[in-house]
């Protein structure tokens, strides 16, 4: 079997389908790819892949409804690539669930650069073997459980990987740059947008009042700190 990533892109524009496999093997990832969106639930089931790279904008079933369903099948890392370029469409694909958004026109460079940035995110990072506490929440670090008032919450990969940073630093200010850096690549030091949108999602199935948030705070021009009950014994790097 492969250890190369295997990749799996949707899209009804064949000649974006040849530059996504060209572009993504020249840089060692298998690509598997559909222009019928009816293929894909079967296609990820045979392949298994890593990745779904997945058109909003398609006939029949549109990549919205596409990704739900596959939601609702397993846990997969998808990424849209949309002609639909304005903020607001980006905002809604990532709160949609999406890890992340590509608009069209792409540069090759762009597209393997943020799908390596996902696939890295994907494996997981390591947690600290410890539970933080604040308020009625609880981070089980080692287990990777998260409970408000004694009930599972359930996060996507990407939303725990950015949990998962602040708690292991918990009560300590990181900064927005470091927090996009470590969570979703160095390409991303700058993506503000990104980091809003990902601690806005945490914050709504955490907190008790978004308005006022005492789990995650914000510190204005600065990044966010995690406040927990105790302070952790050691940081992640």
């Amino acid at each position: 079997m492969s250890s190369e990533p295997l990749i799996l892109a949707v899209d009804d524009e064949p000649g974006i389908l040849r530059l996504i496999e060209v572009e993504l093997k020249a840089h060692g990832i298998r690509v598997i790819s559909t222009s019928d969106p009816a293929e894909v639930a079967t296609l990820v089931e045979e392949h298994r892949p890593d990745l779904v790279l997945l058109d909003i904008l398609m006939p029949g079933l549109d990549g919205e409804e596409l990704m739900r369903r596959l939601h609702e099948r397993q846990s997969i890392p998808i990424v849209f690539v949309s002609a639909k370029d304005k903020d607001s469409d980006k905002v809604r694909g990532l709160e949609l669930g999406a890890d992340d958004y590509i608009a069209k026109p792409f540069s090759p460079d762009e597209l393997a650069a943020r799908v390596r940035a996902v696939l890295r995110r994907s494996a997981g990072a390591q947690g600290a073997a410890k539970t933080v506490r604040t308020g009625n929440v609880t981070i089980d670090l080692e287990r990777r459980v998260v409970l408000k008032n004694d009930e599972p919450v359930s996060l996507t990969r990407t939303e725990w990987q950015l949990l998962q940073h602040l708690a292991s630093n918990a009560n300590k200010v990181l900064l927005s740059g470091e927090l996009l850096a470590k969570v979703w690549g160095p390409e991303y030091r700058d993506d503000l947008q990104y980091l809003r949108v990902w601690v806005s999602r945490l914050r709504h199935k955490l907190e008790d009042d978004t308005s006022e948030p005492a789990i995650i705070q914000t510190r204005p021009g600065i990044g966010y700190v995690l406040q927990a009950e105790e302070e952790p014994a050691e940081a992640t790097a």
